[in-house]
């Protein structure tokens, strides 16, 4: 299974949009897809239709409580599923600062689940706390959505720190697995200057650190998408809402492209999407 944090300090980049689409075409591909919403404001949970009542478990009760995955997991198709949140889980960075072994809980919980699944994929709260410290500890890749401005470039340097603090001391198999440029306007002189920049700085520090190494950067851009923006206010994925948008296209070759690094023959759908993406 790979176990992807979808992670940016950054709100309003792209980031909970990128990991519920990107599960959603994984799931789509046939590959069977657990999302984990890490962030109290549970927008991923929302963007796929999820709500949490009174009584009902959540990934608060599996981080705070004896709560296993089993327990809160929900399916919405025989290939997704989604571990939901809801607003109890802002208490959690309070309740579990005293705990020891606070940075490992969710790991513990996720090695104790006999559910399989191609990939887990872990939408993370737009910050560096404990929440996020324990998806980067249960995680081996990590994929960062960055919005093409120049300020990307200053949050992209501190948050590859963290991922190399978190991997020497408490998760050797961590490394960045890839940086996917959202909300992107191939028109823009910006756009294209920014998409240059990140991907000289990723060549340009290749050597630095083997945390990030062997970072893609995903040729496939998500292009400004007006869909994108209302699927979650219907709480559907883009391939529900609106499966022959732009948004859906890229997202499809966003899954192709994260699949073909285990299966090269895939390469061609990838560049098949991208050329008309840019036709």
């Amino acid at each position: 299974m790979r176990k992807i944090a979808v992670i940016n300090q950054k709100g309003g980049v792209g980031k909970t949009t990128t990991a519920v689409n990107l599960a959603s075409a994984l799931a789509q591909c046939g590959k069977k897809v657990c999302v984990v919403d890490l962030d109290p404001q549970a927008h991923a949970s929302l963007h796929l239709g999820v709500t949490v009542g009174d009584g009902e478990i959540s990934v608060y009760d599996i981080l705070c409580g004896e709560a296993l995955f089993c327990h809160a997991r929900r399916y919405l198709t025989p290939e997704l599923a989604i571990v939901p949140a809801n607003l109890d889980l802002a208490a959690a960075e309070m309740e579990l600062a005293g705990e020891v072994g606070r940075e490992v809980i969710l790991k513990d919980k996720m090695d104790l689940d006999s559910e399989e699944f191609d990939y887990m994929i872990i939408d993370c709260p737009p910050s560096l706390g404990v929440l996020t410290l324990n998806a980067l500890t249960a995680v081996d890749e990590v994929f960062l959505p960055l919005q093409p401005h120049f300020l990307a470039l200053h949050g992209l340097s501190k948050l590859l720190r963290t991922i190399e603090i978190v991997a020497k001391r408490l998760n050797p198999s961590l490394h960045l697995g890839g940086i996917v440029l959202c909300m992107y306007e191939s028109s823009t002189r910006l756009a294209q200057e920014v998409s240059r920049d990140v991907e000289e700085f990723l060549n340009r520090n290749a050597s630095v650190s083997p945390v990030w190494a062997s970072a893609q950067f995903f040729r496939t851009k998500i292009r400004r998408n007006i869909r994108l923006a209302e699927a979650p206010s219907f709480g559907q994925s883009i391939f529900e809402y609106a499966a022959t948008s732009h948004g859906a296209e890229d997202y499809l070759s966003l899954a192709y492209e994260v699949l073909a690094t285990e299966n090269p023959s895939l390469e061609s759908c990838v560049s098949n999407h991208i050329n008309g993406a840019t036709t």
